[in-house]
């Protein structure tokens, strides 16, 4: 299928390739959408309280885009998409994203959960960073790059499953806390649950098609332009395949429930790191290289976004301010214009 798929799109004018990009990205965001509203439907009639959705399957469902691609590309012998989406999606959620939720409806904050993630997902940023360094000649990150060997990437997964296991003992940490919207009768209507199964593993396969279709238009794409797949897959390819969050952002805040938002980005920019740069390397026996731009930019900006985010939530008392919003998407808008002079 890769192969046809690459012999067909070299054929494809400039325009046509662009709209095949954006109609994989829509089908990814689509997709994502069922999977997660469906988990979400099951895991509420199997009895599972919301909070530890939130924590895992929300997170979970919003990043698949970002893993199946990231792990096709790795597979297909294109790393630099799949760190570059990676990096690329914790700028695009944290800046974009989450500016624009704080914009729309500044959010009211439970400091110690909002403190807790948020130092784990600055550490996971950091713990990026430094995985990539290459330690035995530390001046080489600026002028050869660097590595996520094979064995990171299993050690990310690892921290992975620590960091899903530790949510869910977090969100049952307040004895007597009764979730809302859960239903506490015993009788479950296994016809539907039946369909919500199969809405899912269509949803799944829908992912995984559009992830295979979406990789050879941006690879032919970037290669007509004369921009490195890396770029590519730090601005365009990262923002298409965060869809997911930025709907689920927009949506919560315009209803009055953008702390939903920040959970659901700050659990994508930690799965980003463990899991779609986790699996991506894990499943490649060289592992991802890190070029030397990602030394000099891509990882400077997204340790700026994470941190402004972080010292925003310090200075926030109960409720996150505007202006930390407008700060965000400042920052997502100078790496997405800088990046492409960053080549």
């Amino acid at each position: 299928m890769d192969e046809f798929l690459h012999s067909t799109f070299q054929t494809f004018p400039l325009p046509l390739l662009l709209l095949v990009i954006v109609a994989s990205i829509l089908c990814l965001g689509k997709a994502a959408d069922v999977l997660v509203e469906e988990a979400v439907s099951l895991s509420l009639r199997w009895g599972v309280p919301k909070m530890i959705i939130g924590a895992t399957l929300v997170s979970l469902g919003t990043t698949l885009p970002e893993v199946s691609v990231s792990v096709l590309s790795a597979l297909e012998g294109n790393p630099g998409i799949a760190l570059g989406n990676a990096v690329g999606s914790i700028i695009c959620d944290t800046g974009l994203i989450l500016g624009i939720a704080i914009l729309i409806s500044p959010p009211s904050i439970d400091k110690r959960l909002v403190n807790r993630q948020g130092w784990i997902q600055v550490g996971a940023g950091f713990l990026l960073f430094f995985a990539a360094m290459p330690w035995l000649d530390l001046r080489s990150a600026l002028t050869v790059g660097g590595k996520i060997t094979q064995a990171t990437g299993f050690f990310f997964l690892v921290l992975l499953a620590v960091y899903i296991y530790m949510s869910i003992r977090w969100s049952r940490s307040k004895p007597g806390e009764v979730e809302a919207g859960i239903d506490d009768t015993n009788e479950v209507d296994h016809s539907n649950v039946l369909i919500v199964v199969v809405k899912l593993l269509i949803a799944i396969a829908v992912v995984i098609l559009s992830s295979q279709v979406l990789i050879p238009a941006v690879e032919i794409t970037a290669k007509i332009l004369y921009i490195p797949d890396a770029i590519i897959g730090a601005t365009l390819v990262a923002f298409g395949t965060s869809l997911p969050e930025l709907v689920t952002a927009i949506q919560a805040s315009r209803r009055g429930h953008s702390e939903l938002a920040i959970g659901n980005i700050i659990g994508a920019d930690i799965l980003n790191v463990l899991f779609v740069s986790g699996a991506a390397a894990a499943v490649t026996a060289n592992g991802l290289e890190a070029p030397k731009n990602f030394f000099y930019f891509y990882f400077p900006a997204m340790l700026l976004v994470l941190i402004v985010f972080r010292v925003g939530i310090h200075f926030s008392k109960d409720t996150i301010k505007r202006p930390i919003g407008v700060i965000l998407l400042i920052i997502y808008v100078f790496a997405t214009i800088a990046g492409y002079f960053f080549k």
